[in-house]
């Protein structure tokens, strides 16, 4: 097996605990990290959570398609999703920017003008800012803090069994947008004089080029009284948050296709490609949306906030990870390897 090879087969959280496996805990405020969405540090009466995310230029975005406003505004909220997924709230980010010299003054002002614009609709403070120089494009660090009461933690593991599975929104959407957009970057490659025929697939192209962080919803559950149980962002896709999230809490778990959210304009655009639109919203990835578990008595409060879904529930560990069909057939849920996905942050 070559070395390619052998990561893909680790997959991309393999990968991480096995490089973290080399590293010793110090310090006791050091309460989670590497197998969680965020690193969570000790702070009095509450816990401190800390995500930093990274952006490359031809890795997780294309300038061929990304308009740079956009760009500053995704950063920020992907950042965000994982501090959220840790049912916490966010108050700073910190900036880190390398910029080749190909962008003048104007192109930088763009970029910080979308993390303004999402900082600013968030109530984020910008807590720190560096540049650098590039020789490779532009390359992007950001660094979210939030916070969250010590007793209102919810990490990747904690579901149990008999337990509902909720996910936020609805899934495929922001891949579909990506297939969109390569699609029509291969169409001006072709013939550069050939208008775009994007717009009516404006829903499909926000939900990929400017995704919203669901502070919504971790403010419902607070308001509601509801505490989950487990929660994960589902940004590399419904399978491997499934999968991720049971091998923490020591579980199986079995969805079903019908309870899965798919925007109509989704499965008709999913259709009209000959994609399987179950397919997409299970390894798709990048919808920033939430999976979290919770105990059955909590669901007629769950009723009371919009924009969730119940699709499954929790089942002993021995069951595994199972997709229910529209057929009724039960299959097994396996993730995508490492790098299959383009964008996978």
């Amino acid at each position: 097996m070559d070395r390619v090879e052998e990561i893909k087969e680790l997959g991309k959280f393999g990968l991480i605990k096995l490089l973290g496996e080399k590293f010793d805990h110090f310090n006791s405020s050091t309460l989670a990290g590497l197998e969680e969405n965020a690193a969570v540090i000790a702070n009095g009466n509450s816990d401190m959570v800390v995500s930093t995310k990274l952006f490359v230029e031809n890795a997780h975005f294309d300038m061929t398609y990304v308009p740079l406003k956009h760009l500053g505004y995704k950063t920020i909220a992907v950042a965000v999703a994982d501090i959220l997924a840790m049912n916490a709230l966010p108050y700073q980010v910190i900036v880190n920017i390398a910029i080749s010299n190909r962008f003048s003054l104007e192109a930088i002002n763009e970029l910080s003008s979308g993390m303004q614009l999402c900082c600013s609709r968030y109530n984020i403070d910008l807590a720190g800012l560096d540049l650098s120089s590039s020789q490779t494009g532009l390359i992007i660090t950001i660094t979210a803090i939030g916070e969250v009461a010590d007793n209102h933690l919810t990490q990747c593991g904690g579901a149990k069994e008999n337990e509902l599975i909720c996910v936020t929104g609805d899934l495929g959407a922001a891949y579909t947008g990506l297939i969109l957009l390569e699609r029509e970057k291969k169409v001006f490659e072709v013939n550069p004089e050939e208008q775009p025929k994007l717009d009516e697939y404006s829903y499909l192209l926000e939900r990929q080029l400017k995704p919203e962080p669901r502070i919504d919803i971790i403010k419902k559950l607070q308001e509601a009284d509801i505490l989950p149980t487990s929660m994960i962002n589902v940004s590399d896709g419904l399978a491997s948050a499934l999968i991720r999230m049971s091998r923490a809490s020591q579980c199986g778990t079995v969805i079903f296709e019908n309870k899965l959210p798919i925007d109509m304009l989704t499965f008709r655009t999913l259709k009209d490609l000959n994609i399987v639109a179950t397919t997409i919203a299970l390894n798709g990835g990048e919808d920033y949306e939430l999976m979290f578990t919770l105990a059955q008595k909590d669901y007629e409060k769950l009723k009371t906030i919009p924009n969730v879904s119940v699709i499954g529930y929790i089942k002993e560990a021995a069951a595994g990870n199972n997709l229910v069909t529209n057929d009724d057939r039960q299959i097994e849920i396996r993730a995508q390897g490492f790098g299959e996905v383009k964008s996978e942050n």
